[in-house]
């Protein structure tokens, strides 16, 4: 029997998460959520998705019949038709929500702008799927630390022990959002450490990790700049380091210089010529002539696509919470799979 998700917010990633799990042949999208109605209630309807008000307000729900969308009714109406609810909503509501959640009895996936004691677990495919099993709730951690987990995971994996300094290049705002965002400045994150270091420990506390953070006026990816310090007696050599990277999934590796990709705007013409929805770029990319390691310190860059690369994580954490799939790595094959396979990229 299929699972029957929620996604309650259907904004940047709550229509990316939306398309991915009615990817699943094993899940299926049980209804949407809009706070008003929208350009976006369009692609709702569209991709044949069931539409539900955010809000359990007779007057609001009635507003989607006058704007010309026919609206389901109300977020606990489409709770009672499902398994699990995504919430993509805005941040720093997911402790009302959970609330909401829980009455309802569904099991619940937040997303990384909320912090990590709202469930008190965090989720990342490659770090902690075990932990997550049967759980009632999780968080998928942010575009950010999915970069850093899927890359440090498996050194911190091979070596036993980790120590890393990063540094994150951060886009301001994501495409959509002409209202944020630094103009002809690069602003510093005056919170030091940054919170992604801290955050991949949530899932992974055996890495011993620092970050920094500055904005810079782009939209387009983020880029890590990565010093991680090898235990004596590693084995590793700069090749290996890059073969054991190009082996994980959702890890691009290539050469800048041969592939002509030296930029985050190639990277992202690159996913755009591969015919990925969105021109999303589900992968994190490092570039194979950024990675140098010298004695035992490892240096690399990689780039994250901020609206995308928590996406099939989401799918995975259904499969964790639900106990459908124990294997992280046979649930990353089977995500990655069906949403090639829709998109015509497989």
């Amino acid at each position: 029997m299929a699972t029957r998700v929620a996604i309650n917010g259907y904004g940047t990633i709550g229509k990316r998460v939306a398309d991915a799990v009615a990817a699943q042949s094993d899940m299926e999208i049980a209804g949407v959520t809009k706070t008003a109605p929208s350009f976006g209630c369009e692609l709702a309807v569209r991709r044949g998705f069931p539409l539900y008000c955010t809000f359990d307000d007779t007057a609001r729900i009635s507003a989607f019949d006058t704007g010309g969308y026919e609206c389901a009714g109300g977020l606990s109406k489409l709770l009672a038709a499902a398994d699990v609810v995504v919430d993509c909503s805005p941040g720093k509501t997911g402790g009302e929500n959970l609330a909401k959640y829980r009455q309802a009895g569904v099991k619940a996936i937040f997303q990384g702008g909320e912090p990590h004691n709202v469930t008190d677990l965090s989720y990342s495919s490659s770090a902690n799927h075990d932990a997550n099993l049967g759980a009632d709730a999780t968080r998928v951690v942010s575009c950010n630390t999915t970069g850093l987990s899927r890359t440090l995971v498996p050194l911190w994996q091979h070596c036993g022990s980790l120590a890393v300094e990063c540094t994150m290049v951060r886009r301001a705002a994501d495409p959509g959002d002409s209202g944020k965002g630094p103009i002809n400045a690069i602003k510093p994150v005056l919170k030091v450490p940054s919170h992604h270091g801290p955050d991949l420990m949530t899932v992974c506390p055996e890495i011993s990790i620092n970050s920094l953070a500055v904005a810079v006026p782009t939209t387009i990816m983020h880029v890590h700049a990565i010093v991680a310090t090898l235990p004596s007696g590693h084995g590793l050599t700069t090749e290996s380091v890059v073969e054991l990277l190009r082996t994980q999934p959702r890890v691009i590796v290539m050469h800048g210089g041969e592939s002509r990709i030296t930029t985050t705007a190639e990277v992202m013409e690159m996913a755009r010529d591969i015919g990925r929805r969105w021109g999303d770029l589900h992968e994190i990319f490092v570039w194979e002539d950024g990675v140098s390691l010298q004695d035992d310190t490892l240096y690399y860059f990689q780039a994250i696509h901020q609206e995308s690369d928590v996406v099939p994580e989401n799918v995975d954490a259904i499969r964790a919470l639900t106990g459908s799939e124990t294997d992280w790595r046979a649930s990353v094959a089977k995500t990655d799979a069906a949403i090639a396979a829709a998109q015509g990229t497989g």
